[in-house]
Order: C-alpha cells, then sequence, then structure tokens
C-alpha cells in the first residue's frame, strides 16, 4: 500500500504509537510531534505528522462548510415557515429558551 521507500526496520513502538496519536488527535498530536526535536527527525512519526495535520486541516473546513450549509438550509427553511405565520419548534433549541424564559 505504501510507495515510501523506507527501512521499516527502523520504525520502533513509539513510533507507531505516535502515528496512531496523530491520527486520531489530528491535527494537535502531528504539530506538536513536529515541534520536538527527537520526534520531527524520526521519518515514520513525521510521515503520519504531516499528513494528520493536512487531513485535520481539511476535515475542519470541510465539516464546518457541511455543517454550516446544513444549517443555514434548515434556517431558511424555518424562515420560510415564519415568514408564513408558523411556530416552529426547533428540537432541544426551543425548549432551551422556553426554559430560560427568553421566549
Amino acid at each position: 500500500m505504501s510507495d515510501i521507500n523506507m527501512d521499516v526496520s527502523e520504525i520502533n513502538d513509539s513510533d507507531k504509537l505516535w502515528a496512531l496519536l496523530s491520527m486520531i488527535f489530528m491535527p494537535l498530536v502531528g504539530i506538536i510531534a513536529l515541534l520536538m526535536e527527537d520526534k520531527k527527525s524520526r521519518p515514520f512519526i513525521k510521515y503520519y505528522a504531516v499528513q494528520s495535520i493536512i487531513l485535520g486541516i481539511l476535515f475542519f473546513i470541510l465539516s464546518g462548510v457541511c455543517v454550516g450549509i446544513l444549517v443555514w438550509v434548515y434556517g431558511i427553511y424555518i424562515g420560510v415557515k415564519a415568514y408564513g405565520g408558523e411556530y416552529v419548534t426547533i428540537p432541544v433549541i426551543t425548549d432551551f429558551c422556553k426554559n430560560q424564559g427568553w421566549i
């Protein structure tokens, strides 16, 4: 699966753990790994740290855009209903606002 020519015999358990953590907690652990001299000098850790940063940034951008678009579309739907004179109950939010005495 990998087309990278790396000596796998040099990969130790610590390298594997840092790679795993970089991907699970992307991009935070990847950034931390690249800030640590002893970690960024390890090719296996660097390989996954850099990728986790890029993948993490893409994830946040895309999830923010997708979720933002869905919320915006839902807001338009509610706005159209409101324009028609209807009260729309928004799950969780309407009850929260009522309980706070805001509406």
